[in-house]
């Protein structure tokens, strides 16, 4: 054992990376095909994750006829979107203002909208499939535990009624209620969104997945893309890859966290890492202490904040930021997770649910997440490159890439919609700085983030202005 990590009650059969414990509680789906050569589609998209997936499907369900495409570098679901803490939140990543500036402040409201609707839209297409992903809408808590949270959060929800959020949408909870709700240590303040569900994300992706292959979509597994390439007059556009060109009307760029991969994208989208520890299932008699019958989601109100499920099989799920960027933009393809961060996880773990001290934690994992340098996600397609993307979710992904899938289709098929006029469609920012600058700049905003924890943690009744000089640095 590490020393970082003496003292932490690992299981047995603790596992560190590798997979996520969602694909230990499945298995590894079996590879499909590699790419056998040079083809041509409709549409090619690169990525097998959520987004690609999604796209592929709407894209198909309007068109069956289409030929489409979508090419993996390992397997469809292997990155964030089987990694994830399995959060299908209405929660959108990115400045509300800043999307207002583009196209109005009901544009952005129309947007937030958009998200709750995107929630149902997934459970009910999950039904509608038989994709079975422990798929349980029970909401989403957000937990202050100091004077200087609380005072934030009861800010937060206060603004959020400027944007369209109105009672039924966020509230603050009643003391009584919380703790009924969930025992939470030092909680001083709760509110509630009921546009959550929780989900077992390796199940959704694996469904999705065959549901799409079904539908008569190529997914190639074990092919890299390593660039795309625009339409140049009557060549159309074209994927790049270690075992023959794809060209096709439309190239998506579905990649998220892995684009610095791509040539030419390397200062594109910060891989952003995130990690997660997993306890084996609790007594009945831990649970007693801590509640949670709801199964809502949960987050805390510190700036290096933690998220944490309830799953479906009793165990508790919590995830937060470790060692949140490497140099270079390079990615950890293991998913292996640092032992500070597992002691980090679990004494946060502990903090909030100090009945669960003595539970094993049975595995631990990461994943790597994508961010624009103004922090908002974006969708686009650009009809005389033949090029389109979506990404940069910030890890809101889950929901949101359900709503890039749709708002693709409409845009590969030309279609007016309010989808196609949302704020967040067309959207580009400039990139991230070279290196060392943006490897020295994350390192210095997340010293910043938990040196304010620590400050509001001891003493602070307002927000640290150690939290708000990160703000200011990051573009946030």
């Amino acid at each position: 054992m590490c020393s970082v990590t003496r003292g932490i009650p690992l299981t047995k059969d603790f596992a560190n990376g590798g997979v996520s414990f969602w694909y230990r509680q499945t298995g590894l789906p079996a590879r499909r095909p590699a790419l056998p050569g040079p083809r041509d589609y409709d549409v090619a998209i690169v990525g097998g994750g959520y987004t690609g997936l999604w796209t592929a499907y709407y894209l198909k369900r309007a068109d069956p006829g289409l030929r489409i495409a979508v090419l993996e570098k390992e397997f469809a679901g292997f990155g964030a979107s089987g990694r994830n803490g399995g959060w299908l939140s209405a929660e959108f990543a990115g400045s509300r203002k800043r999307h207002a500036k583009a196209r109005g402040r009901q544009a952005m409201i129309d947007l937030q909208h958009a998200m709750f609707r995107s929630v149902d839209e997934v459970i009910s297409v999950a039904e509608t499939e038989g994709i079975d992903a422990d798929v349980r809408k029970s909401g989403l808590i957000h937990v202050a535990t100091n004077p200087a949270q609380r005072r934030r959060l009861r800010a937060q929800v206060a603004d959020l009624r400027t944007w369209g959020y109105d009672e039924d949408d966020v509230r603050l909870l009643e003391r009584d209620e919380q703790r009924e709700r969930v025992q939470v240590a030092g909680a001083l303040q709760a509110s509630y969104s009921p546009h959550c569900a929780r989900i077992q994300p390796a199940k959704l992706a694996v469904g999705l997945a065959g549901v799409v292959a079904r539908l008569g979509v190529d997914i190639f597994e074990d092919t890299t893309v390593t660039e795309i390439l625009p339409r140049r007059g009557d060549v159309r556009a074209a994927a790049i890859t270690t075992r023959g060109i794809v060209t096709a009307e439309y190239v998506i760029r579905a990649t998220e966290g892995f684009t610095a991969n791509l040539a030419g994208q390397h200062r594109q989208w910060l891989p952003m890492n995130s990690s997660m520890i997993v306890t084996e299932p609790l007594p009945a008699d831990v649970w007693k202490h801590i509640g949670w019958q709801g199964g809502e989601l949960l987050e805390d109100e510190a700036h290096a904040y933690v998220y944490t499920q309830r799953t479906a099989d009793d165990r508790i799920a919590i995830g937060g930021r470790g060692i949140p960027y490497r140099y270079g933009s390079r990615i950890d393809r293991r998913g292996a997770t640092q032992p500070q961060t597992v002691a980090l996880l679990w004494r946060m773990l502990v903090k909030l649910f100090p009945a669960a001290a003595d539970t094993g934690i049975q595995h631990a994992w990461s994943g790597v997440l994508g961010v624009p340098r103004d922090w908002c996600s974006t969708v686009h397609l650009d009809h005389a490159t033949g090029l389109g993307w979506a990404g940069g979710y910030v890890g809101s992904g889950v929901t949101t890439t359900n709503l890039a899938g749709r708002t693709l289709r409409d845009l590969v098929l030309r279609r007016d919609t309010p989808l196609t006029r949302l704020p967040w469609v067309g959207r580009q920012v400039r990139q991230w700085e070279p290196e060392p600058l943006r490897w020295a700049g994350v390192q210095l905003i997340y010293a910043l983030f938990r040196a304010a924890d620590r400050h509001e943690n001891e003493r602070g009744t307002t927000t640290s202005p150690y939290a708000r000089l990160a703000n200011l640095i990051s573009g946030r």
